[in-house]
């Protein structure tokens, strides 16, 4: 089995002192988000392994099979539920294509042995695959063109295959039968067939992700019904050659999860079984907490004003507002930092930055504000001891020394054996 070192992800910054049997020299330097250099999941230098934000699983030395797991925690020391958090901001079908922007999976490399409770990646691509397939249910199941080889009694329907005719009928005595090859439209297209194949993998994980999140199982009954005209009979090599189409944006996402589910049980659903006890092999992978936080805080937003408010607000090419909100009663620009500083205080740079947004003429001109006022700003962070679970009541607090700015908590739901106080249970 791979040797893990775990480190847990905070709010601040956590270490683990590299262990004395591992080689130095041949320890990565530090693993970057999607090879970005700015964005580094774990550093290493000769005395520790550094995290923060990010959680996840990956290798610091593939050469004696070290690696490092960096479990999900938040702030007062419970354990994130990260799964509750996906399930909220799932809820809301805009939100579907920018989940993937919050992890990375690395299919191409070596797979890490792990402890089978230790798994965070199966049931995050599981939910997500599955939210997403209910949208896809929900517009209807895409029809297409696709090929059909059927063994015909006494009639001809396009392509004679004539090898299989002879060898399944002439040779067998059953003149009046022809195997032919033609084409039908419908559902069963090979999309879809991709789609049934992972969903009777995630069927058989059911169970352990119900515990976690709310109505998989309804989901899963909503959307099986949809699938009984499609087959599941599609090979490897099949899967590996679909394409996707970006007229389908839904379809798209959903081909990307379920290749990506397929490949991580080794295309074989025998093998969901054998993860039921002990160890099992996964992907090194890591998940962008901050970013994580921030769609969720776009769910609360969403529940409450809806369509007023927008998301990665994009203004020229250098500047991106994370929410703009714009209703009859509140114009503001928003801000959401994965930062426990602001309970007790704030960052002086993130001040500047959404002043800043604040100041463009083009945000004006959303809002339709004269430009002799200043434009409201917010800052949403986490706080598990005063913050909201919901924006029902959307009560903020001005910042001190600041004009129109403002600062609102938000508790991140936690696991509820944490806590028998916790809002989320």
């Amino acid at each position: 089995m791979s040797k893990i070192n775990k480190i847990h992800a905070s709010l601040e910054h956590y270490k683990l002192a590299i262990p004395e049997e591992i080689d130095k020299d041949e320890l990565v330097e530090f693993v970057n988000f999607k090879g970005d250099d700015k964005r580094k999941c774990v550093e290493v230098n000769l005395k520790n392994i550094s995290s923060s934000y990010y959680v996840g699983l990956d290798w610091i030395d593939t050469t004696s099979q070290n690696a490092i797991y960096v479990a999900p925690k938040s702030i007062s020391n419970h354990t994130t539920d990260y799964l509750k958090m996906l399930d909220c901001i799932l809820k809301h079908s805009e939100c579907l294509q920018y989940v993937s922007d919050c992890y990375e999976i690395k299919t191409d490399v070596e797979f890490i042995e792990i402890e089978r409770e230790d798994d965070l990646l199966t049931p995050l691509l599981l939910i997500q695959f599955l939210k997403v397939v209910q949208e896809i249910v929900r517009k209807g199941l895409k029809k297409s063109y696709y090929k059909v080889n059927q063994n015909l009694n006494g009639r001809v329907k396009g392509k004679i295959l004539i090898s299989k005719t002879i060898n399944q009928n002439i040779v067998k005595n059953k003149p009046i039968y022809t195997f032919c090859e033609f084409e039908e439209f419908g559902v069963n297209g090979i999309e879809n067939k991709l789609l049934k194949k992972a969903l009777l993998f995630a069927a058989r994980c059911l169970p352990d992700l119900g515990k976690n999140t709310t109505s998989l199982t309804d989901i899963f009954n909503y959307i099986q019904p949809a699938f009984q005209s499609v087959d599941s009979d599609i090979e490897v090599s099949q899967v590996k050659q679909i394409k996707t189409n970006l007229l389908y944006k839904e379809y798209d996402e959903a081909i990307r999860l379920a290749k990506i589910i397929l490949k991580r049980f080794g295309y074989t659903i025998k093998n969901v079984e054998k993860t039921e006890k002990g160890t099992i092999k996964t992907p090194p992978f890591w998940i962008d907490m901050s970013k994580l936080f921030e769609l969720y805080v776009l769910s609360l937003l969403k529940d409450k004003f809806g369509k007023d408010i927008k998301y990665h607000v994009t203004v020229g090419k250098a500047n991106e507002l994370d929410f703009l909100l714009n209703t009859n009663d509140l114009k503001m620009v928003i801000d959401a930092k994965y930062k426990a500083k602001y309970q007790i205080g704030l960052d002086t740079q993130d001040m500047r930055q959404v002043s800043g947004y604040a100041r463009l003429s083009k945000i004006y001109e959303r809002l339709g504000i004269s430009k002799d006022v200043l434009i409201d700003c917010l800052i949403i962070y986490p706080d598990q001891n005063e913050g909201k679970n919901d924006f029902e009541d959307f009560v903020f607090k001005e910042i001190d020394g600041y004009e129109k700015m403002y600062k609102i908590g938000v508790e991140i739901p936690i696991l509820s054996t944490d806590s028998s106080t916790s809002k989320n249970k």
